[in-house]
């Protein structure tokens, strides 16, 4: 936050949530998600349901 000139209140709420939610909610890593970022964790998921749907249809 400090590269930014923050204004008011309006505009840091806005730069703070937009870093929640473009950065540390989806890019970083967490622990509940095996060390793997969110962004990541779902598309291992979705591999993971890929292939068992293809086993189920085989």
């Amino acid at each position: 936050m400090n590269r930014f000139k923050i204004f008011n209140y309006t505009h840091a709420y806005k730069l703070i949530f937009e870093y929640i939610e473009a950065f540390y909610n989806t890019v970083r890593i967490h622990s509940h998600c095996g060390y793997l970022s969110p962004n990541d964790y779902e598309e291992q998921y979705l591999k993971k349901l890929e292939m068992t749907v293809k086993d189920l249809a085989s």
